[in-house]
């Protein structure tokens, strides 16, 4: 899909409520379901999980702004959940970086040259 294309749908959902925004999607599954040439990109293990819950509160018929106030906390947890990950990938990065560089930067470091006896 062109960017575009994804823009101009962007633009269109942002105008709708949550609630016909939902309808939206339950028909882009079916179409998906019916004509898909490809399969959909597979969603990150969080994201499966907050797709989930959102599917069960839908099922359970729970208010949109319910469910968007729900999504909304999680995607928050998953961004905070992202920083941390990140923050410590940084750090282990940073331990490891440094005591293997450590061991090669004494290796290239030249002798000390021996004073000039004048």
């Amino acid at each position: 899909m062109n960017e575009f294309l994804k823009k101009r749908i962007e633009r269109k959902l942002e105008a709708l409520s949550d609630e016909r925004i939902y309808q939206v999607l339950d028909y882009i599954e079916f179409l998906e379901s019916k004509y898909a040439t490809r399969p959909a990109e597979s969603p990150s293990t969080l994201q499966k999980l907050a797709e989930t819950v959102e599917d069960t509160l839908r099922a359970g018929r729970v208010s949109a702004s319910a469910i968007k106030g729900t999504m909304d906390a999680m995607s928050a947890a998953g961004r905070m959940m992202s920083g941390l990950a990140a923050a410590g990938k940084a750090v282990v990065d940073e331990v490891t970086g440094s005591d293997a560089a450590a061991p090669a930067k004494d290796a290239r470091r030249e002798p000390p040259r021996p004073a000039d006896p004048k």
